[in-house]
């Protein structure tokens, strides 16, 4: 893969440090002119963190979806994220099995 949008170091984990990046103030998104992805870059040193495309930068630009990486971001809420992925998951999941009891 390309790599944008992966704002981790545990890949492969179920964490939420997509929300914790894309709501942290510390960073500004940079747009690279060549391919229209964006640079995160620490507002301090201007160092490159991580890469995104504009599909990842939604949910720290729209306000419904803010709102939703910002409770996500919060330390607390990391056992709610991984609740709430597991039920959305597990309703797509079982969307089209009508075998299954309601």
């Amino acid at each position: 893969g390309s790599g944008h949008g992966v704002f981790t170091k545990r890949e492969g984990q179920l964490t939420t440090d997509f929300f914790q990046t894309i709501t942290d103030m510390a960073y500004k998104w940079v747009p690279v002119e060549e391919d229209g992805s964006y640079e995160l870059r620490d507002r301090k040193t201007g160092e490159v963190k991580y890469t995104a495309t504009s599909a990842d930068l939604v949910f720290g630009s729209n306000s419904m979806l803010r709102a939703y990486a910002e409770v996500y971001a919060q330390d607390d809420n990391e056992e709610k994220f991984v609740r709430d992925f597991v039920a959305a998951w597990t309703k797509v999941m079982n969307a089209d099995r009508f075998d299954l009891v309601a």
